[in-house]
Order: C-alpha cells, then sequence, then structure tokens
C-alpha cells in the first residue's frame, strides 16, 4: 500500500487526535505536573530515556525516580551529593536499566547543569544556524552527558553516531521544544522546524504507507527521511503530526485500521 495524504487530511486528524485526554498511558504524563522548565526537562529526560518495554514497567520505573527527587529535581541534582544519588537508587531496575546506571546517567545531568545552567543551553551551545536538523546537537548533547556522568555504555542514552533513530531523545526533544496541548514545551533556543520524528514501528508504518520512505530499515536515515515528508507539508514543524497519528497502535481504543478509514473518509 503506497498512499499519499495531503496536509489538508493531517490537519484534520491532528484537530481530532492531538488532545490531552489520548496522552495517558503515555509517560508524557508527568511533565505537566512540573511548571518550570529546568525541572521539566530533567523529569522529560528521565522519562523519555525509560521508555522502553511495558507500559506499567515504564510508569513504575519513572515514578520512582521522580519520588526520589522531588518536587524540584534541578535543584534536587545541583544539591545532592553523588554519593547521596548512588546511595538513594540501590535497587532501582528498569529491563536493562541497572542502578548503577540509573546514578551515572542522573550524576551527568548533575553536573551538565552545574556547567551549563540548564541542559536546553548546553543543547543550544552544541548547534548551529546551518544546521538543517537536531542531529548534529543530538550527538554532541548525548556525548556530553555520557562524558559528564563517567558513562561508557548505556541503555537510556541512544548513539545517533551509529545509525540508531533514537526514538527516545526525539521524543523527549519533541515534547521539551514544541508547545501545544499536548506537548508543554520549555525550550525556546531550538526551533521546532529542526526536529526529528521519533521514529516507532507505528510511525514507520505510516511513512512506508504513505509514501514518505521506501527504506526497510527504521534507523535515523528513515527518520529523517520520513520527517522531510512531514516538512513539505509543514516545514516549521515536521512532527506536528506525530502524536496523533502514533496514537493509533498504542492506545487500546484506538487502532490503525480507524486511521486508515478516516484518512478514506477525508479524501
Amino acid at each position: 500500500m503506497d498512499h499519499k495524504i495531503n496536509k489538508k487530511t493531517l490537519d484534520l486528524i491532528y484537530q481530532r487526535y492531538n488532545k490531552r485526554e489520548l496522552v495517558d498511558p503515555d509517560p508524557l504524563l508527568f511533565l505537566y505536573n512540573y511548571k518550570k522548565p529546568e525541572d521539566r526537562e530533567v523529569i522529560g529526560l528521565v522519562a523519555a530515556t525509560l521508555a522502553y518495554g511495558r507500559v506499567a514497567q515504564i510508569l513504575k520505573s519513572v515514578k520512582i525516580v521522580l519520588q526520589f527527587m522531588g518536587a524540584n529535581p534541578h535543584k534536587f541534582l545541583l544539591e545532592t551529593q553523588e554519593k547521596d544519588i548512588i546511595h538513594g537508587l540501590k535497587g532501582f531496575k528498569h529491563r536493562f536499566t541497572t542502578d548503577e546506571e540509573m546514578s551515572y546517567f542522573l550524576i551527568g545531568l548533575k553536573n551538565i547543569i552545574s556547567g551549563h545552567g540548564t541542559m536546553q543551553n548546553l543543547f543550544y551551545k552544541s548547534s548551529t544556524p546551518k544546521d538543517e536538523n537536531v542531529l548534529s546537537a543530538l550527538s554532541i548533547f548525548v556525548k556530553k552527558i555520557k562524558e559528564a556522568g563517567g558513562i561508557k555504555k548505556s541503555s537510556l542514552l541512544s548513539d545517533p553516531d551509529m545509525g540508531s533513530a533514537c526514538k527516545r531523545l526525539n521524543l523527549y526533544l519533541r515534547w521539551m521544544i514544541r508547545n501545544d496541548v499536548v506537548d508543554p514545551g520549555g525550550w525556546n533556543k531550538i526551533p521546532a522546524a529542526n526536529l526529528i520524528i521519533p521514529l516507532d514501528t507505528h510511525m514507520y508504518h505510516f511513512g512506508k504507507c504513505y509514501g514518505f520512505t521506501k527504506r526497510n530499515s527504521a534507523d535515523m536515515k528513515t527518520a529523517v527521511e520520513i520527517t522531510n515528508g512531514f516538512k513539505n507539508l509543514e516545514p516549521s514543524d515536521p512532527t506536528k503530526y506525530d502524536f496523533a497519528i502514533t496514537r493509533f497502535g498504542i492506545r487500546n481504543d484506538m487502532c490503525w485500521e480507524n486511521l486508515e478509514q478516516h484518512l478514506a473518509e477525508k479524501k
């Protein structure tokens, strides 16, 4: 199946399904509880990087880390000693992520914030006006966090330089850079035009079906190719439709066939 889709149809999908009530059970839910961007960027990265595996376990694991950091995670990281972070997360486990890995991940964030003020500042410094997308800055961002935490291998931080689609990291950037009823935003230095689609199986299926890509691998090249397809329709905001489209298949009450039927009805 290789259909075509236009902006009018995508806007209808966005208007109908880009709604706060459809967020549950997405870990994005946690971000709504934090009003300060400096807290939200910490919570967002924790929630996004742990977003692998079963949804129930993801939510449980994120809650454990958030409860550990308390109501002001930015302040917590700045004021908490490394040994206390390691001690406080003893026994934590999320699939491949151990308590040691999570501890050094948070230590990496602590050192980034100590040196740059916010993670947005680091990301902004890692980018240039010539960048067509966030890929180059994301690569530097990941390296800096790993260096700051003494992390060599990570189940939390995918490596853009290895060709990974970096779905969780691109999801985090969408949450932080876009701002609408679903994406809470908080970063104002990086344009939404530079975002890359957080490529999961649902968006990959969409991209293949509607002619955004012909590639057989759901890697970074494919993510960029699908993003460019959206950018042709919405140059300033290519990830605008990501949430609405990917509700189909993620939520039990919404299936892929419903989206295809809706698209067919709107042609």
